[in-house]
């Protein structure tokens, strides 16, 4: 079927597209040059919006806008925001109704003409998804980049030839309830997180399950050998599973040997080239990469897979070197979402950092970041909801005395960031790696990122 098809068949009916957002908008927007009935559904009021609702209006949409944005669903069928789950009250009575709850992404999946890489994870996932399109532009082939990552593809579709590939990051939001069959699927690992979300840990897991459960032997599933969830997911696999690992020898895929990043096909190695010649700082990146040349076995050579690994630089907000000012460097890592981000990225430093953190409370431990930070950490500037928490478990930790840790409070972000800067010495890292997700203060991590880099670049 194709994009004109799909959504041809959808005149007639009531639609509701629920959240007004990047992969929302340009669908409202095709759905509505096509002369369909679409109903607009935002919490935010009309004023909070700008003059956006009253575009929409012109272009023919209802709009229904404010903290009643999900009362009385009752359309023929429902887009949902990834931010939206579905098990949410309101959807699940539309749904006891009759409409059909599907999303942007969901729909592209189904409609996609070409092989479609899809990568999902709680850690590594954009990076790795980032990779794998460099690998693929590298090797000669016509890229389409897009999903979590930022870029939604379903308007797309049209300019996607067949013997293109599609590269698509999902999340546990996106992955929750969505039937898809990525030709080949990536699993970087699980550890917790957005458990404000989701019903219980449970239930993230098996979010990420749903990346797997629709593939059939055609199909290729990547999985992370290390990762303990991996013998729950391959239980469910039925496509032909190959793993990745920096720990472990293994017979199909792609491990990490004597300092080598190595490809393994039926046994038989070939080293592609040594951890230390990646550009990218990180054993995390070492990690990223082995999933990557796994995932594009048979598609990208081991030349030009050692090549681009010389050659990328990475992705904006992960591990970003912002500036160099006064003998210190400024990294970014607003990606750093979770303490397990965090903890990589502190691991990724050659020398103590001088880390800023703290952010929206997403519910999960910090036991483990305290003692990381007490070990890694040169001092911690603190701030954002989950300020305490973190300060709890620095004091907490077993290993606080003996690292003489200063840890500072900071009222709000920018004071966080300038008191950091103020300590800093000559040769110093200044690390920003939140450990939390951005939604205290910010919309998103990438916001949150460029007001970091904003506030560093205005330093003199």
């Amino acid at each position: 079927m194709t994009l004109d098809e799909y959504v041809e068949s959808l005149k007639g009916k009531r639609i509701a597209v629920i959240g007004i957002g990047v992969s929302n908008l340009p669908l409202i927007e095709l759905l509505l040059r096509h002369g369909c009935d679409v109903t607009a559904c935002d919490m935010r009021t009309r004023e909070q919006m700008e003059g956006e609702a009253e575009r929409l209006e012109a272009l023919g949409a209802k709009m229904k806008l404010g903290p009643d944005y999900l009362e009385d669903l009752d359309h023929d069928v429902l887009f949902r925001t990834p931010g939206l789950m579905p098990f949410d009250p309101h959807l699940e009575a539309a749904k006891a109704r009759g409409s059909l709850l599907t999303s942007e992404m969901e729909a592209f999946l189904s409609l996609c003409p070409c092989k479609v890489i899809a990568v999902t994870g709680s850690d590594g996932k954009t990076t790795t998804s980032t990779i794998i399109s460099e690998l693929l532009k590298a090797a000669g082939y016509r890229v389409h980049l897009g999903g979590n990552i930022g870029n939604p593809l379903l308007c797309e579709i049209p300019e996607i030839g067949e013997d293109d590939v599609a590269v698509i990051e999902l999340s546990s939001f996106q992955l929750h309830s969505m039937v898809c069959r990525p030709d080949i699927a990536v699993v970087t690992n699980i550890t917790p997180n957005h458990l404000d979300k989701h019903k219980d840990y449970q239930d993230y897991i098996d979010a990420k399950r749903e990346i797997l459960l629709h593939q059939d032997k055609n199909c290729r599933l990547i999985l992370n050998l290390d990762d303990e969830h991996t013998a729950y997911l391959s239980g469910f696999a039925r496509a032909r599973i190959s793993y990745f690992s920096d720990r472990q020898h293994l017979s199909d895929g792609a491990c990490l040997r004597d300092g080598l990043l190595v490809r393994v096909k039926d046994g038989e190695e070939r080293p592609v080239l040594p951890a230390a010649e990646i550009r990218l700082p990180g054993e995390h990146n070492v990690l990223n990469y082995l999933a990557a040349f796994a995932a594009t076995e048979g598609l990208v050579s081991d030349e030009i897979c050692a090549e681009a690994a010389r050659c990328f630089g990475g992705v904006e907000h992960r591990l970003e070197i912002v500036r160099t000012l006064h003998g210190v460097t400024y990294i970014n890592d607003s990606i750093g979402s979770s303490p397990t981000r965090t903890i990589a990225g502190l691991r990724a430093m050659r020398a103590k950092p001088i880390v800023i953190a703290g952010g929206y409370d997403k519910h999960l431990p910090f036991d483990e970041l305290g003692d990381v930070l007490c070990q890694l950490a040169k001092a911690v500037f603190l701030t954002g909801d989950t300020a305490e928490k973190i300060h709890t478990a620095i004091l907490a930790s077993p290993y606080f005395a003996e690292s003489g840790l200063p840890v500072e409070m900071e009222a709000d972000f920018r004071s966080a960031v300038l008191a950091a800067s103020a300590s800093a010495e000559e040769g110093d890292v200044v690390l920003f790696s939140p450990a939390c997700a951005s939604f205290d203060h910010f919309k998103n991590f990438a916001e949150r990122g460029k007001y970091y880099k904003s506030i560093i670049m205005g330093l003199e």
